[in-house]
Parts: structure tokens; C-alpha cells; sequence
């Protein structure tokens, strides 16, 4: 049981890589990691900022003290001058205090400014690696794009792309088809000119009926013929022509070697 789930753990992994390098699109992996960069980038400048601000402030506190210590130490001269050692020794007492102030601020200062010099080199280092990135970024991005269309122009010519080949295969399809239907057509056509085929509408006639059909209708024609002539003649000559055609056409009807019986 362990070595089937291990198995089919693996066939997952492998899918699941499989269908992330298809979905993968190196421009957008490229542009995330320079947004990131230059997130990097700029928290270092934060830094940096915060670093110089905090120096800043100890310079600030540094005026201060030496200001106080410099007024103390001529407070207490003028005391000594006074007569007032008492005073003087208690100025030069606080003096001394604000200067131990002074030189621990003194040390943090030299700190904190050897701090931001380093995160401005840093910040320096990070921004031309940054630079240098966009820049190949930019390259591979172009170098990327014109491979993918030299790739889907070339499918495209050689009709091994997706689209290209469902058009292609819709087009055989089409051909096919029709080349079906003609053979079928022609097929028809030859086994209806045969006679091997009915005509159920009765449209279709084979060389003799329609030779026999040509005579009737010629015989019908001048049958016409006549009757308007007789017509045009008048009544009883329409009739003797009626009557003419019809026994013309009977005397034709009958056979020429008509046997004759003499008399004995």
C-alpha cells in the first residue's frame, strides 16, 4: 500500500510540473522577479533613509549637549571668578556628566553612520544589479517573443499548429464529402440511363418510347391540322375532311396485300 501511494504521489508531481511548465509563461516569471528586485530595492532605501534619519537625531542631541557643556564650563569660570568655588565645582561636575552623554552619542553616531555607508554601497550595488536586469530581462523578453512567432509561423506554414491542423482536417473532410456526393451522382445517373433503376416519376424513358411517342404525337399534329382546315372550309367539307382523314387513316391502318377473290 505504501509503494502504490508513493507511486501515484510521484504520477501527480510529474502531472502537476507537466501542466505548470505548459501554463508557465517565461516574460511573466521574468517581470515578477524584477518586481520583486525592486521591492528588495527599495526597502533597502527605507533602511537606508531610516539609518540617516537616526543619525540625524543624535547629531541633533550632540549640538545640544556640547551647547550645554560649553555654558556650563563658563558658568563655572565665572563662578571661580566670583569667589563661588563651590558653585564652579558643581558646574564642572555636570559638565563632566553631559560629556560622558557626549561621547556615548559621539560612539553611536560613528555607528550609525558607518551603517548607512554600508547600506548606501548596498543599496548602489542593488540598484546596478537591478539595472543590468531589467536589461537582460528586456532581451530575453524580445529574443523570447520573436522565437515564439518564428515557431507559430513556421506551424503555420508546415501545418502542424493546433489551428492549422483542425482547418486542414475540416478541409479534407469538405473534400471528401464532395467527392462522395459526385460519385454518388454520376453513379445514379449511369444506372437511371441504363434502365437498371425505376423512375418513379416517370420523367424518364428509354429510346424507344420516346420514338413512339415522336410518331403519335407527329399523327396527333395532323390530325389538328385537318380539323382546322375543315373548320376553315365550312361545315360539311369539315365534315367530308374529318371523315377523309379518318378513313384515310384506316385504309393506311389496313394492310396494302389485301388477298382478292375472283369469281368463278
Amino acid at each position: 500500500m505504501s509503494g502504490v501511494m508513493k507511486r501515484m504521489g510521484m504520477i501527480f508531481r510529474a502531472k502537476a510540473n507537466k501542466a505548470l511548465d505548459r501554463a508557465e509563461d517565461p516574460r511573466e516569471t521574468l517581470d515578477y522577479s524584477y518586481q520583486k528586485q525592486l521591492e528588495l530595492l527599495q526597502k533597502v532605501r527605507r533602511g537606508v533613509a531610516d539609518v540617516a534619519t537616526s543619525r540625524k537625531r543624535l547629531e541633533l542631541q550632540l549640538n545640544q549637549l556640547q551647547s550645554q557643556s560649553g555654558k556650563l564650563e563658563d558658568q563655572g569660570r565665572k563662578a571661580l571668578a566670583l569667589g563661588r568655588e563651590d558653585l564652579a565645582r558643581e558646574a564642572l561636575s555636570r559638565r563632566a556628566a553631559l560629556q560622558q552623554q557626549v561621547t556615548d552619542l559621539e560612539t553611536q553616531h560613528a555607528t550609525l553612520q558607518g551603517e548607512e555607508e554600508k547600506l548606501t554601497l548596498a543599496a548602489q550595488r542593488l540598484q546596478a544589479k537591478v539595472d543590468a536586469f531589467r536589461t537582460k530581462k528586456e532581451t530575453i523578453k524580445a529574443t523570447y517573443t520573436a522565437a515564439q512567432a518564428q515557431t507559430r509561423i513556421g506551424e503555420a506554414f508546415s501545418g502542424i499548429s493546433e489551428e492549422m491542423g483542425d482547418v486542414g482536417l475540416a478541409i479534407q473532410r469538405a473534400e471528401d464529402k464532395t467527392a462522395q456526393l459526385q460519385a454518388r451522382a454520376g453513379a445514379i445517373d449511369e444506372l437511371l440511363a441504363s434502365g437498371a433503376l425505376d423512375d418513379q416519376s416517370g420523367m424518364h424513358k428509354d429510346d424507344i418510347q420516346a420514338e413512339l411517342d415522336r410518331l403519335s404525337g407527329g399523327t396527333d399534329v395532323e390530325l389538328e391540322l385537318q380539323r382546322m382546315k375543315a373548320e376553315l372550309a365550312g361545315p360539311s367539307s369539315g365534315q367530308q375532311a374529318l371523315e377523309g382523314g379518318t378513313d384515310g387513316q384506316q385504309s393506311q391502318q389496313q394492310p396494302q396485300d389485301t388477298p382478292r377473290f375472283d369469281k368463278q
